[in-house]
C-alpha cells in the first residue's frame, strides 16, 4: 500500500539543488525564532538527532531547515528517516531501551496519550515559559493548538502540520450548462456548487457520470483500507455517529450511522471509476489531475499540485502533470466537519541527552517566522497550521486561486474533527482498516460492523474499561472530537 505519508519515496532525487533562504535574522527580533537561535548558540558543536517521516517530507530538515539551523547556531541536525507506519514503534523501542538515540521527534497527535502516559515524551511547559514561547503558541490555529498539544493539561508537543481533508471540485464541470440543466430536470433544483452534504454530493457525482458517459466521472476517492479508516471516522461522525457509549465504553460503530456510511460507499462505487475500492493516494491524485474525475477529497497537497505549484522541481517529477490548473475549487468536505487526518507535532524524547538544544530546535521550526517558510516548501508536505499562514499575502500570491485554497484550509481547521485518540489507538484503527477490506470483499455492512464493535469491546476490556474510559472522556472534552450538531 502506498500511503499519503510514504509518497515522498516515489521519485526522490539524491538532493535538491538550492533552497530559498529564510527571512534575514533581523526580522526575527522579539519572536520565538530569534529567542531560540540566540539561546541555542551555547550548544554550538552539538548534534541533534530528529526522527522524521521518510521520503519527500524529510527534505525539509535535510535540505532546508537543518542546514539553516546549522548556519544560525552551529548545531548539526541528524535526520533519521522512518516510514510513518514504523515511527510509533521506533520511538517506543528507543524509550524502553533507554538508549536515547533520538532527541527530537515527529509525533502524530493521536499517538500522544500512549507516548505521554508511557513516559516517552518530555513535558515542555518549563521550556515554553523559559524561552517566552507561550504567546506565540497561542497564534497556532485553535483546532490544532487546543486539541493536539496537551495530555492531562501539560504540553507534550508543538502542533506543526495542518493536515485536514479538503473537497476539490472542477469548477468548469460543475458549472457546465448541460450538466446544470440535466440536474435541474432530474432533481427540480439548481445544482449546488459545491455540494455541502453527502446527499447532494452523491446526486451531483452520479449525474456527472451519467451525463458524460464516464468520460468524466462524478467523483473518486482513495478507498484503500488505510485511507478508509480516516474517511470512515470523518463521515461516521458527520452522520451523527459516536464511537462509544460514554458510560459503558461499549463500541457503537455498528449503529445506523456506521451502516449508512458503508452502504453509501458501495452505492458510490457504482458511478465511480472501476476498481476505485483499491485506489490509494497516488491513483486518486492521478485521476483528478488528469481530468478523469470531477470531485475528490484529500489532504492539502492535492490543491497545490492541481495548480502546478512546485511540480516543476525534480523531486516532484512523480506527480502527474496537471491538466486542470485554474479549474479547481476548494471547500470543506460534505457535512462541514472534515477530518484532521494524521498531522504531526514536534516533541522532545524523554531519554534525550540534549533536551534543551532539542527543544530550541523544535521551537525555531515551529515559530511563526520559520514555519511560514516551511509550509511554502512544495516538496515537504507540511501544511498551513497557524492563523498567519492562512492570511499570508505571499502564500496567497503563489497561484491565482491560492487565496481561496487558504480559506478552505482555515475553514477546515476551524470546523475539523480529530482522529480518535485512545490508549493503543492503532489496535482500534486496525479493526477499522480490516473492516473496510471486508466491505470491498463483499461482506455485509451490518455484519462487518457488528464484528468490529465486538473486537473493539475486547480491546477495551484488555486495556481496562475504566482506564480507557478516562482517556476517552478527555478526548471527547476537546472541541474537535464530535461535531456540534
Amino acid at each position: 500500500m502506498v500511503t499519503r505519508r510514504d509518497i515522498g519515496k516515489i521519485g526522490i532525487a539524491a538532493g535538491l539543488a538550492g533552497t530559498a533562504g529564510l527571512t534575514p535574522r533581523a526580522a526575527y527580533a522579539a519572536d520565538g525564532a530569534a529567542a531560540a537561535v540566540e539561546a541555542a548558540k551555547q550548544f554550538a558543536g552539538q548534534t541533534i538527532t530528529i526522527v522524521w517521516e521518510a521520503g519527500l517530507q524529510s527534505l525539509d530538515p535535510l535540505n532546508f531547515s537543518g542546514p539553516k539551523w546549522k548556519e544560525l547556531t552551529g548545531i548539526d541536525i541528524k535526520v533519521v528517516e522512518v516510514p510513518v507506519a514504523e515511527m510509533f514503534t521506533k520511538i517506543m523501542q528507543d524509550f524502553r531501551s533507554g538508549a536515547g538515540a533520538y532527541d527530537a521527534l515527529n509525533v502524530i497527535p493521536s499517538w500522544m496519550p500512549d507516548l505521554a502516559n508511557a513516559g516517552a515524551l518530555e513535558e515542555l511547559d518549563s521550556y515554553v515559559d523559559k524561552y517566552g514561547y507561550r504567546d506565540e503558541l497561542m497564534k497556532i490555529a485553535p483546532t490544532y493548538r487546543d486539541n493536539q498539544m496537551k495530555v492531562g493539561g501539560k504540553i507534550f508537543g508543538l502542533p506543526d502540520d495542518g493536515d485536514v481533508f479538503v473537497m476539490y471540485y472542477r469548477t468548469d464541470v460543475l458549472n457546465d450548462p448541460a450538466i446544470q440543466k440535466a440536474y435541474k430536470e432530474k432533481y427540480g433544483a439548481d445544482l449546488p456548487v459545491p455540494p455541502t452534504n453527502w446527499k447532494d454530493f452523491d446526486q451531483v457525482g452520479a449525474l456527472i457520470t451519467e451525463v458524460t458517459g464516464g468520460k468524466t466521472y462524478g467523483a473518486a476517492f482513495f478507498r484503500e483500507s488505510g485511507y478508509g479508516n480516516f474517511m470512515f471516522q470523518e463521515r461516521f461522525r458527520n452522520e451523527g455517529g459516536k464511537f462509544f457509549d460514554a458510560e459503558t465504553m461499549k463500541a457503537t460503530i455498528n449503529s445506523d450511522a456506521g451502516v449508512k456510511v458503508f452502504t453509501d460507499w458501495l452505492a458510490e462505487n457504482k458511478w465511480a471509476p472501476a476498481g476505485v475500492e483499491q485506489w490509494g493516494f497516488v491513483e486518486n491524485l492521478a485521476a483528478f489531475l488528469q481530468g478523469q474525475t470531477a470531485m475528490t477529497i484529500s489532504w492539502p497537497p492535492y490543491g497545490r499540485w492541481a495548480a502546478s505549484y512546485g511540480t516543476d522541481q525534480e523531486v516532484m517529477s512523480w506527480v502527474p502533470k496537471s491538466t486542470i490548473a485554474g479549474k479547481v475549487g476548494y471547500a470543506m468536505t460534505p457535512g462541514g466537519h472534515p477530518e484532521l487526518a494524521a498531522g504531526f507535532c514536534l516533541s522532545v524524547s524523554s531519554t534525550s541527552k540534549n533536551k534543551e538544544a532539542a527543544y530550541l530546535f523544535i521551537q525555531w521550526l515551529n515559530s511563526e517566522a520559520t514555519s511560514l517558510e516551511r509550509v511554502k516548501l512544495p516538496y515537504a508536505l507540511r501544511d498551513p497550521f497557524r492563523d498567519s499562514h492562512f492570511t499570508d499575502a505571499g502564500y496567497a500570491a503563489l497561484w491565482p486561486e491560492a487565496k481561496d485554497y487558504l480559506k478552505a484550509l482555515q475553514d477546515g481547521a476551524n470546523n475539523g474533527l480529530l482522529d480518535l485518540s485512545l490508549l493503543q489507538t492503532d489496535k482500534y484503527e486496525e479493526v477499522l482498516r480490516q473492516s473496510v477490506s471486508k466491505l470491498w470483499a463483499g461482506e455485509d455492512p451490518k455484519a462487518i460492523l457488528d464484528a468490529a464493535a465486538a473486537e473493539w469491546d475486547a480491546i477495551t476490556e484488555k486495556i481496562g474499561v475504566d482506564k480507557q474510559k478516562a482517556v476517552y472522556a478527555d478526548w471527547t472534552s476537546k472541541s474537535g472530537a464530535y461535531p456540534k450538531m
